[in-house]
């Protein structure tokens, strides 16, 4: 079975794209949401957040007090860089349990916003970088998240930049209007299936 991750900066699509590939009977893990369960439902992982940061980090119902978390990291790289240390190998480890579910599928795809920035690429055998210009990413995410320009592009600049990620991938989907999106998907299905036969 491969493995193949997708992931592309903020606005890029990357969730349609998986959509996409979801249609065609590809399991998708989503490892943005799997990090959020994690942090609720992996004890080893909880008791890891609350000996970093404090009891506070949980309220008595056992629920994460995302407030106080966010104002410990969020303008200090270094305590960021403490919690993703603690969450992303939960998530890995959400994602083998989750895998295993699929024995029979020929690939399974991985969405990840940070699929290279947490060395997560290195666990699949393939991955996929969703692109488009930056206005229209920008658009995209004024439209979607109802923000103002300057806050999609602070979220942006938080990113790995575009250019580095696509030295980094094996593949890419341009979704930027100037060519279909679902040809592309099914050129590369049929190539992961193929690659899927010699593995």
């Amino acid at each position: 079975m491969l493995k193949v991750g997708i992931t592309g900066n903020i606005g890029s699509g990357k969730t349609t794209v998986s959509k996409i590939f979801e249609l065609l009977g590809v399991p998708v893990f989503s490892a943005d949401a799997a990090a959020k369960s994690v942090m609720t439902n992996d004890q080893a992982l909880i008791s890891d957040i609350k000996a970093t940061f404090g009891n506070e980090s949980y309220f008595d119902d056992g629920s994460i007090n995302r407030k106080y978390i966010a104002g410990k990291v969020f303008n200090d790289p270094a305590e960021l860089a403490k919690l993703n240390a603690l969450v992303h190998p939960a998530t890995f480890r959400a994602f083998d349990g989750w895998s295993k579910k699929f024995p029979n599928a020929p690939y399974l795809l991985k969405e990840a916003a940070i699929l290279f920035e947490s060395g997560s690429y290195k666990l699949c055998d393939y991955s996929i970088i969703v692109t488009a210009p930056k206005e229209l990413r920008m658009q995209r995410v004024i439209a979607r998240d109802d923000i103002s320009i300057e806050e999609a592009q602070s979220r942006d600049a938080r990113q790995m930049p575009e250019e580095e990620k696509i030295k980094l991938a094996d593949f890419r989907i341009k979704n930027d209007d100037s060519e279909l999106v679902i040809p592309q998907v099914l050129a590369l299905h049929q190539q992961f299936l193929a690659l899927a036969q010699t593995k």
